[in-house]
């Protein structure tokens, strides 16, 4: 059993638990021997005696051990002692993507593709390591301090051994994609669906499907198409609305069939919001499977029928009327087997061919033909040896998929001031014609149009100086940290791409931020909200000291608790350094005080009353304290209260009203005498009291 304090493998000493999911726990703990904290998954004991469950946890290790990406939680070490099975990863500070949108209720858009731009780098990382992470949604991606976006928990990701995987889906199900809610085949693009609906979620506060069970849910994920996001929000550009659209299909074969598609749609986005660039590709035009329904095979059935006069048939001897009746019972028409086996025939004969002339290729035998352009006689080009085709004038999209076409997957973009339209490309290194090696690296210069603009100098500038620059300018500014001997901490030592290139608005500008020496500095922890005791230890042990300790009243932190640190939490300073602490009191008890005088009873609270007549005076502060209890029918009464505790009481006037006698003459011409009546009467009043000032 995991206990604070223990040490595993003599290394990983628990500090704290700062997480749970399903399978494990997850404890923040210190690294002695690279001196650094990380986070260490354990595997909960009720499933540590299971093999399946064991076996589950060490594959989650060794396929996430393999991934190492900036947008990525990374995997340290893996290891099991006494029967705990551990991955130590990656201790990101930060705050989880879904804590993020209920915090903000919903995101901007330029702040929602740009996060979904860093989600779609990780995860295509991972599809490049042939890793599904199968559980994309917001409550597992963490936006660092620095504002680095990160994927994280692997937990249900397996290393694909062939196009697909297949198993128990495991993710949520307001995340999931049809496929996965079916308990069918889950691939890259079931993560393609997941993070649709996590971009989804960031643009409109909520998710596209919705129910009171599980099942509810999951049966919308497979039947319903996805809501409009502009009846949630009407201002959502037309590009961003149409990614989220294809993200979301029910058929993968309808979706982006890579991360990298998806990425190039994202960052179009950022330049050219309302753009009609997004495409979705009819998997029935394109040579995929269609699902052909019972009126559909009708019609095929029919269209056969009108065509079978035109094949050739073989004289055969009619069957009876009962076998005949037999070969249709269940849909059977030997017409339409006829049909099928000629094709059959057709496309047998067409493979036939095309693995003849791949044979006798792979031999030599077809050397004399003029294969891709290229004969015998130039004898120019290897087996590896690529020629540049013609992509002037197309737009990037474009271009790569012409380049990825012919074999050119190593492409990297640079911008120009240009006449020619914007986004278009304008020169490519090398030349159209050029015969390059397979591998090789193909920049393509891209159009920023006359209106490109030059990108600001940064270097030397604080973070959010830096951003301020770009982001007045239309640029998305994306941060990493290093250290640096040369550049003081927390400012820029270089950005990408430099200073002056000219690049259209909402492109993404890469800032490295120096977080000082690297043997010299130690980042200052949050010590807030913890015991004066707890903050001192983690202090010592980051390598700073605490110099004094203060007593301040606060309304944010409970008495005895850290409400505030001299330094910066996240800034950077020297080994030894010291710093002050204030421990709260709690909050300040603010006290009341009231002096005046109380009137007696006007004419609009009582027009019956007459001077003179006695009232009880009563003063009550809301916990029922008597701040005055008397009786007097002189007024006004002065009155002097100090150090009460609430703002306002409450003033009650009891009193009777009396009518006197009336003498009257009756009918019969004698005095009768009419007794006066009395008439009791209340009077409130709310008497609002002033703040003293503190000593």
């Amino acid at each position: 059993m995991i206990k604070i304090g223990m040490i595993i493998s003599d290394r990983y000493e628990i500090l704290e638990k700062i997480g749970t999911g399903g399978m494990s726990d997850v404890y923040k703990a210190k690294d002695h021997k690279l001196a650094r904290n990380v986070a260490v998954k354990v595997l909960k004991q009720e499933f540590s005696e299971n093999a399946s469950f064991v076996s589950k946890f060490r594959i989650e290790a060794q396929a996430a051990g393999n991934l190492m990406d900036q947008n990525i939680v990374n995997v340290y070490d893996v290891g099991e002692e006494n029967g705990i099975y551990y991955i130590v990863m990656e201790l990101v500070e930060g705050i989880t993507l879904k804590r993020y949108i209920e915090k903000k209720s919903r995101l901007t858009t330029r702040e929602a593709v740009s996060i979904a731009i860093q989600v779609s780098k990780g995860i295509a990382a991972a599809h490049r390591k042939h890793i599904i992470h199968r559980d994309i949604k917001p409550q597992n991606i963490i936006i660092s301090k620095g504002g680095i976006v990160k994927v994280t928990d692997f937990g249900i990701a397996k290393a694909a051994t062939s196009n697909t995987i297949s198993g128990n889906v495991m993710g949520s199900v307001h995340y999931s994609s049809p496929e996965q809610a079916r308990g069918g085949y889950s691939d890259e693009r079931s993560d393609i669906y997941s993070l649709g609906i996590t971009l989804f979620e960031m643009l409109t506060g909520r998710v596209p499907f919705n129910g009171d069970t599980t099942v509810t849910i999951a049966i919308k994920q497979i039947q319903e198409d996805i809501p409009a996001l502009t009846d949630f929000v009407p201002d959502i550009p037309v590009s961003v609305e149409q990614i989220v659209y294809k993200c979301c299909q029910k058929s993968p074969d309808r979706r982006y069939q890579n991360m990298d598609e998806l990425l190039e749609d994202l960052k179009l986005s950022l330049r050219d919001p309302n753009g009609d660039f997004v495409h979705i590709e009819e998997p029935d035009l394109a040579g995929g499977t269609k699902y052909i329904d019972e009126e559909e095979m009708v019609r095929i059935k029919k269209r056969a029928k009108n065509r079978s006069s035109d094949i050739p048939r073989l004289k055969r001897v009619e069957p009876s009327r009962d076998v005949y009746e037999d070969e249709f019972a269940d849909g059977y028409d030997p017409k339409v087997e006829r049909l099928t086996t000629f094709f059959a025939v057709a496309a047998a004969v067409v493979i036939g061919i095309i693995v003849i002339f791949l044979v006798g290729r792979s031999f030599g035998l077809l050397d004399f033909l003029d294969v891709d352009g290229v004969t015998e006689e130039s004898g120019e080009e290897g087996e590896d040896t690529l020629k540049m085709p013609d992509v002037l004038g197309l737009d990037m999209t474009s271009a790569k998929s012409k380049l990825a076409e012919e074999g050119i997957t190593n492409v990297e973009t640079k911008y120009a001031d240009s006449s020619e339209a914007e986004g278009t490309v304008i020169e490519t290194t090398p030349k159209e014609g050029a015969k390059i090696a397979s591998g090789d690296t193909v920049i393509l210069t891209i159009s920023a149009g006359e209106n490109g603009i030059a990108l600001p100098d940064v270097v030397g500038k604080t973070r959010e100086q830096a951003r301020t620059d770009l982001e007045k300018q239309g640029f998305v500014a994306n941060f990493s940290e290093e250290s640096s001997d040369s550049v003081e901490a927390g400012k820029v030592i270089s950005q990408d791409p430099e200073a002056g290139v000219k690049a259209p608005v909402g492109s993404a500008v890469t800032i490295r931020i120096s977080t000082g020496a690297q043997v010299s500095k130690i980042r200052v922890p949050d010590v807030r909200g913890k015991s004066e005791m707890d903050a001192t230890a983690i202090l010592a042990e980051a390598g700073i000291t605490v110099s004094k300790v203060s007593e301040v009243y606060s309304d944010e932190y409970t008495e005895g608790l850290v409400c505030d640190q001299s330094f910066d939490v996240g800034s950077y300073v020297d080994e030894g350094t010291s710093l002050e602490l204030k421990v709260s009191l709690g909050a300040e008890a603010v006290t009341y005080f009231y002096k005046g005088s109380i009137q007696a009873p006007t004419t609009a609270e009582d027009p019956d009353f007459v001077a003179g007549t006695a009232i009880t005076l009563s003063i009550m502060t809301p916990d029922r304290n008597s701040l005055l209890q008397t009786t007097t029918s002189s007024f006004p009464v002065g009155v002097n209260f100090v150090h009460v505790a609430y703002p306002t009481a409450t003033l009650t006037m009891s009193y009777v009203n009396m009518t006197a006698d009336q003498t009257v003459t009756d009918e019969s011409g004698q005095l009768v005498t009419i007794p006066g009546t009395a008439t009791p009467k209340v009077i409130t009043r709310e008497l609002e009291f002033t703040a003293e000032e503190a000593d």
